[in-house]
């Protein structure tokens, strides 16, 4: 019977403690994720994201297949913020791409700068680093960098991806994504406050869902700030349809060196709304 007390006084403390962690996860990203304004709680900062990726997705003039999607929203540092779906459940979407919406946003945190902090450009898209991370390009082995956690990514109940307890909440997840669908959120003084992933169904498309959601959210005032990208304003880091010839090469067939592929399902007659 003591052993027995034992053991239980063991599994009440362990599910204790980790509800202490999960806890204090969810503080720590509503305090870091302030600067969003999307919200006073990881809760109220979940349901904007909801809210604002569903009207992206229903509006369907995106190009893409159609599917349905994962968004995931960190702060400046890559700490999570918030991960939201638009489908029925969580496997309405495909599964895999919660942690690419969460790397994409990562990696827009990571490599986006405040207006003005950089010399020629301030703001990259994650779609705007396909190129140069090929063979031969400046940035090659850049997508090796900086790794995912996936203790952070895979670790919690499945049951809870994608809602206001969704694991990864105040976690930094880490990982590099080089295809279309991550943006950073510029505030109207030109802070970068943190960056937006999409992912769910062609890269060319969770980019254009991406550039809706981010103008949903009221966190593209790039144009506001001054803020520099490789395009001219006001569509400065949009994605670059740019190489030509051989699609397999595209460090040698980019005119700007920061190309992008079409991915084939119009994507690339989208005309995305101006950044504000």
């Amino acid at each position: 019977m003591i052993r027995t007390a034992i053991n239980a006084m063991s599994v009440l403390g362990a599910t204790a403690l980790l509800a202490s962690i999960a806890w204090s996860g969810q503080a720590a990203a509503a305090d870091s994720c302030a600067k969003l304004n999307l919200g006073g709680t990881a809760g109220a900062i979940h349901d904007t994201l909801q809210s604002a990726l569903e009207a992206v997705v229903a509006a369907a003039n995106n190009g893409g297949l159609k599917n349905d999607m994962w968004a995931t929203l960190v702060d400046q540092d890559g700490i999570v913020c918030a991960v939201a779906y638009t489908g029925d459940t969580r496997n309405s979407q495909w599964p895999g791409s919660r942690v690419i919406s969460a790397q994409k946003a990562n990696t827009a945190a990571a490599f986006n700068l405040p207006a003005h902090a950089g010399g020629t450009v301030d703001a990259l898209s994650t779609a705007n680093l396909y190129t140069a991370v090929q063979p031969g390009g400046s940035l090659y082995g850049l997508q090796f960098s900086n790794p995912v956690d996936t203790s952070v990514a895979y670790g919690g109940n499945p049951a809870n991806y994608g809602t206001a307890v969704d694991p990864m909440v105040g976690h930094q997840i880490g990982g590099v994504n080089v295809f279309g669908g991550g943006l950073g959120l510029y505030k109207q003084n030109g802070d970068k406050v943190g960056a937006v992933g999409v992912s769910g169904d062609t890269s060319c498309a969770d980019h254009n869902i991406a550039w809706r959601l981010r103008g949903q959210l009221g966190l593209d005032k790039l144009t506001t700030a001054g803020v520099k990208g490789l395009s001219p304003s006001p569509r400065q880091d949009n994605i670059i349809y740019d190489i030509t010839g051989n699609q397999h090469d595209a460090v040698d067939n980019s005119a700007s060196g920061f190309g992008h592929p079409k991915c084939g399902f119009n994507e690339d007659t989208v005309v995305l709304p101006p950044t504000t």
